[in-house]
Formats: C-alpha cells, sequence, structure tokens
C-alpha cells in the first residue's frame, strides 16, 4: 500500500556531512592527489582516484553502499564522455559493457539463491527444525548450540548467510522461549557459524558466487600460460567445514566466558507479559476504556494524547459494529468520540491515570473488543528491523507504523537499552536490529513475516503454516538444482534458475513473493561493482598496486605474503561491504600471487573466503541482525569475535595450506 505524501517524510538519500566524513574526505583528497604524482600513467591515476573514493563512500557511510556502487557505475560510464577533458584516449570501462553486472553468471546465481531460500522457508521446515533440534538436543546449552550452529552452517552453505540466519532467528526465539536459555546465549553462535557457513560451497556467500567471475575478468588482462581455471562447487568444502567445526567448539569450549548473559535468562516465556519484563523490563496491561460524552477526551486526537499520557491505543469501536484495529484501523489522526470505547496498552500505573485524568470508565471486562482482543487474536510482539529494511532511517512515525502494518509499538530495544512510549520512540528513526515490542493482531503479524522490511521474532501465536503441503515440490526442485550444479556442465546461474523457477511453477511461491524474496541492495550492489573491476585489471591498476605492495613485503615466504592478504581482506570487510572488498583485492591478490611466482587463483580465492571474517564489530548483515533481539553491544561482538577474527584466519591459512 502506497502512502499519501501528507503521510510519509521522504529522506533523502544524502544527508548532511559529519564532521569525520568532511575530514576523511579531505584526507582521501590529499590521498588521491599524491597518488596522482607517482602513478605511472594517467589511466592508473584516474582509476586509483575513483578506488579512493569508492572505499570513502562505502567506509564512512556516505550514501547507501548500493546508491555507492551505482555512482561509481556512472562516474565510470561517464569517462567515456569525458575523456578527452581526462587526458585520456578512451573511457576507462566501454559503455557497451558497464551493465554486463546485471546479466553477470554470478548476479543471476545470488537471484537464484535467494528465491530457492525463500521457498523453502515458505513451507515451514523451520518449525519442523526447531522441533527437532529441542527433541534431540533437550534443554542443555552445550547441546543444542552446537545442533543449532551446525544446522545453520549447512544451511547458509546452500544460501546468503543472512538469509539462513533470519530464518533461524525465530527458531532461536522459539527454542530460547521453551528451553529456558537466554538468547544472548544462542544468537551469536548461531549468527558466527551463518557467516561461516557461507565458505563451505561457491555459492555460501556473494564473494565466493562472484569469485569466478571476477578470475574470468583477471584472465582477460593474463598471457595464455597465466591463465587461471575457475573452482567448482565443493573446491572450498573442506576449509568451509573446518570453519564451521571451529566456530562450534569454540562456542562449546569458551562459550561460558566469552557470551553475554541478558536478562532472559530462566525465563520460559509461556506468558507473554512475563517474558517482556524480565527481557525487556517492560510491565503493560491492556484495559478497556469507555468514553462518555463529558469527558474532555472528546474532539481530541490520538497524537494529542498518546505521548503526553505514556499510552497506546490499539483499538477503538464507535457505536455497535464500527471496530476499528490492525491495519487502517487506528491512526494518530483519529479524534475520540462520545460513548465509544477504546482499548488501552500501557503499565497499570500510566492506564489509571489515563482514566482518572479525562474520567474514563474501565471496565473490568472486555465488552466491545472480548473476541478483538482476546489472546487467540491479538497481543505483544517482538518485530526486527533487518539490514536491507527500506525502514532504515525512517521512524515509525514517518510511516504511519500502526495504521500502514497494524503495529502499536510499546517499547524500542536499541544496543542494549529499552525505551518506552513518552520517550519519542515514535520520532526516532530506525536502525538495522532495532527490535520493536508492539501490540499487534496475529493476522497483521503473520502478513509482517511476509514483509522484507521486517523479521518477525515471535512464533508462539496462532497462526497456521505457510504452505506446508509444497515441502515435496520444495524438495524436488532444490535437488533437481543441487543435481544440475554438481553432475552437469551447465553455467550455476542456469543450474540454480532452474531451482527458483521451478519453485515458482509448482507454486511454492508465487512469482510477487520471488520479487520480494530478491535483496534489490544486494543485487545493484554486485552489479554495479563489475564495472570497477574490470578497470581495475585492465588498466594496469591492480598489476602496479601489486608492485608496490610487492616492493614492501616481496622478500617474505609465500605464506607470509597469503596471510598479509587475508588480513588485509578482513580489515576492508570491516569497513565496507564483503562484495565491495572481494572487487577491489582479487584484482591485486592476482597480480601480488604472480609477482612472488604463487597460484594467483589460491590468492584470489584466499580474498574470497577472507571477507567472510567480520566478526570484530556488527558491521556484517548477520551481526546486525541479531543484535537487537539479544541485547548485544559492540563490546560483547569484539570481546568474542575478536578470538573469533584470529582463529578464522589461522585455521583458513592452515587448511589452505593442506588442501591446496
Amino acid at each position: 500500500m502506497s502512502i499519501p505524501a501528507d503521510e510519509a517524510t521522504i529522506s533523502a538519500s544524502i544527508g548532511p556531512l559529519s564532521g569525520k566524513q568532511l575530514i576523511a574526505g579531505a584526507l582521501f583528497w590529499v590521498m588521491a592527489m599524491y597518488l596522482a604524482n607517482v602513478v605511472p600513467t594517467v589511466q592508473v591515476a584516474w582509476v586509483t582516484g575513483i578506488l579512493l573514493f569508492t572505499i570513502y563512500l562505502f567506509a564512512f557511510e556516505v550514501v547507501e553502499v548500493d546508491v555507492a556502487a551505482a555512482t561509481v557505475m556512472v562516474l565510470l560510464g561517464l569517462t567515456s564522455l569525458l575523456a578527452p577533458f581526462m587526458g585520456l584516449e578512451q573511457g576507462l570501462v566501454d559503455t557497451q559493457h558497464l551493465f554486463d553486472g546485471f546479466s553477470s553468471n554470478a548476479v543471476i546465481s545470488i537471484i537464484a539463491v535467494m528465491i530457492i531460500g525463500a521457498g523453502l522457508d515458505k513451507t515451514g521446515l523451520m518449525s519442523k527444525v526447531a522441533t527437532f533440534i529441542l527433541k534431540v538436543g533437550g534443554t542443555t546449552e552445550a547441546r543444542i548450540i552446537p545442533i543449532i550452529s551446525a544446522t545453520v552452517g549447512i544451511i547458509s552453505s546452500f544460501m546468503q548467510n543472512v538469509g539462513a540466519a533470519a530464518l533461524f532467528l525465530p527458531v532461536v526465539s522459539r527454542i530460547s522461549a521453551r528451553s529456558g536459555l537466554p538468547m544472548s546465549r544462542l544468537l551469536m553462535p548461531m549468527g558466527f557459524c551463518a557467516i561461516l557457513g557461507g565458505t563451505v560451497t561457491m555459492v555460501g556467500s556473494s564473494p565466493l558466487i562472484l569469485l569466478n567471475d571476477l578470475i574470468l575478468t583477471s584472465n582477460q588482462a593474463l598471457p595464455a600460460d597465466q591463465q587461471m581455471d575457475t573452482w567448482s562447487l565443493f573446491s572450498v568444502t573442506p576449509i568451509g567445514l573446518v570453519l564451521v567445526a571451529t566456530g562450534i567448539v569454540y562456542f562449546v569450549l569458551a562459550g561460558r566466558f566469552v557470551l553475554p548473559t541478558r536478562k532472559s535468562e530462566g525465563t520460559k516465556a509461556a506468558d507473554s507479559r512475563e517474558y517482556l519484563q524480565k527481557t525487556y523490563g517492560v510491565q503493560y496491561c491492556m484495559k478497556e476504556m469507555a468514553i462518555p460524552k463529558d469527558s474532555e477526551l472528546v474532539g481530541k486526537t490520538l497524537n494529542e494524547v498518546e505521548q503526553a499520557n505514556k499510552v497506546r491505543v490499539v483499538a477503538m469501536v464507535r457505536g455497535s459494529n464500527d471496530l476499528a484495529i490492525g491495519p487502517n484501523g487506528v491512526a494518530r489522526d483519529v479524534p475520540f468520540e462520545t460513548n465509544s470505547a477504546i482499548g488501552v496498552v500501557a503499565t497499570l500505573e500510566h492506564c489509571t491515570a489515563f482514566a482518572e485524568k479525562f474520567g474514563l470508565q474501565v471496565r473490568d471486562d472486555f465488552d466491545a473488543f472480548g473476541d478483538a482482543l482476546s489472546a487467540t487474536k491479538a497481543g505483544i510482539a517482538e518485530v526486527v528491523i533487518p539490514p536491507g529494511s527500506s525502514l532504515i532511517g525512517k521512524s515509525a512515525r514517518d510511516v504511519w507504523m500502526r495504521k500502514r502494518y497494524g503495529l502499536s509499538m510499546v517499547a524500542l530495544h536499541r544496543s542494549g537499552k529499552t525505551l518506552r512510549e513518552g520517550e519519542g520512540i515514535r520520532d526516532l528513526p530506525l536502525q538495522a536490529g532495532d527490535t520493536i515490542i508492539g501490540h499487534v493482531t496475529w493476522d497483521a503479524l503473520a502478513r509482517l513475516e511476509k514483509d522484507r522490511d521486517f523479521v518477525v521474532v515471535t512464533t508462539e501465536y496462532p497462526h497456521e503454516e505457510l504452505r506446508p503441503h509444497k515441502v515435496a515440490a520444495a524438495g524436488v526442485f532444490f535437488a533437481i538444482a543441487l543435481f544440475l550444479v554438481l553432475f552437469t556442465d551447465l553455467r550455476l546461474s542456469v543450474a540454480l534458475l532452474t531451482g527458483a523457477v521451478g519453485m515458482i511453477l509448482s507454486r511454492v511461491l508465487t512469482i510477487e513473493e520471488a520479487y520480494q524474496a530478491v535483496s534489490w541492495k544486494t543485487v545493484f550492489l554486485l552489479a554495479s561493482l563489475i564495472p570497477l573491476g574490470l578497470a581495475v585489471e585492465t588498466t594496469g591498476t591492480a598489476k602496479w598496486i601489486a608492485e608496490q605492495v610487492l616492493s614492501v613485503v616481496g622478500g617474505a615466504p609465500g605464506w607470509v605474503i597469503q596471510a598479509s592478504v587475508a588480513a588485509l581482506a578482513t580489515f576492508f570487510t570491516l569497513v565496507m561491504s564483503n562484495v565491495g572488498a572481494t572487487v577491489l583485492l582479487v584484482p591485486l591478490a592476482v597480480n601480488i600471487a604472480i609477482g612472488v611466482g604463487a597460484d594467483p587463483a589460491v590468492f584470489a580465492l584466499t580474498v574470497a573466503i577472507a571477507t567472510s571474517n567480520s566478526f570484530l564489530i556488527p558491521t556484517h548483515q548477520v551481526n546486525a541482525l541479531i543484535m537487537g533481539p539479544a541485547g548485544y553491544g559492540v563490546p560483547d561482538f569484539m570481546k568474542a569475535g575478536g578470538i573469533m577474527t584470529v582463529l578464522f584466519l589461522v585455521v583458513m591459512m592452515l587448511m589452505m595450506g593442506l588442501v591446496f
């Protein structure tokens, strides 16, 4: 449903730059000017400048990453027009091939993987997985963590890791509720192993899917005797499986020391009010109140009353049949009317004060809302804002959350702190990882589960599984796609798209749901950066940078240089997207390997694997996703992720030495 212009605030893509961004921009400009005087050609100078500009946009979040990538792509295209003024004979990238990234094998493969993952989700398999894990693992942390982590690791080896983590977030919530184990003890192992699982196959993460395309691009600039072969689906499997096993063993042995314990410990969550009280410190009650004709509330709007009195009106009935609840039900501009009834959610103290202030009649039972507000129809739910949500940067008031989605915000949990009604929560721009605690009808919550702008954590509510009768069809087409990948010479994109289209034709997914399953932000990010990788390679920029690196570390043993490349990729993926880091560093790694007489394909693979080493700070999409529900802070990631980062590098280098 579209929102009229007078009901929503349209946020600009580019806001005023902060002081840090301005200072960083000045430093990058100085660096670009310096490099322009030391590079061998004008072409290399311009490409180096664009590289620095790209890193600046990514590292300091001047604009969204997909906007930054598209901007860079357009700049490369404009060099064909501006070549005479830039001292170039021709543009840095041929405009006839500028948009080839959108039809590349990597981009189509990622789209297909996302659709296949959504198809498996629609069958209700995750609920069955949760039941199985509880049956096998019981309620013991030492048994549940390995089962959850291993399952997520395997699933994320065949779908995007953030998708696997989003699928398992409700599963972990259900396990936490039934076992009494706090979410903070379960979500970090799950999230880390979802990231690690992306290294098990060549379709598990965007960098690995992209790698073979980058290798083919690099081959265009290499002589015949240095051409690289592409990697097969399971080329990285030994390395990935050991990395996943390392993550599991790490949390089993050291989890008691590195995992935080939040308020939810010991909570069974059989009663949602008790659960929210222990988890977020949120106490609430729900009351039905009648508005007499002489009440001062008559004529006022919800917007004038709610925040000042710290209450939320979730339902309203006027007359005998005019019930307003859920999406398109109650909005902030709705006035209170005489002889009507309202459903109010607030603490007992604020409910009482609100009723006394306006002379409202508090009813002992729900007369007007007996069915609409019953536990079988509505309640309090937890909903997380995932990375990539279109709501990021907008407030609940901007999007009319109660009217549009039927979600009445009671509290907002962010970075370990819970804000409540009356503290301006509806005016705060939403961030990735925010947990919204709100009242919602179960029908509306079921719709939110299908909305890519939300990840619904609450699973213990009355609703039907989406399409359990389609499990067989989903399994068959997933198996067909896997068979084509393993045992035929079809391109990866064609094989995976066969499974994706099969799920649509068999009605596992509708075409609209398939479109919604695709993270178009990821698609545009990846497709827009491919021309930059082409420019870096074909203009000789990668070769020149490699020569400078080799002049510093060229005398070191090969494994030391390879480890340096891995460490550099780890650093880049912490400050920019893993796709961006891969595009920038693979050409560099290839040229470094050629310079020291090593296998360039192995060095390229080193980059693609190392860009999954993103545990130290919550910049990875998976870490941002789990941060809110578990109440993690940055120190929690630094404590647990610091050790994991070192373990990742050590194990990766040992395994690559053994395998290759």
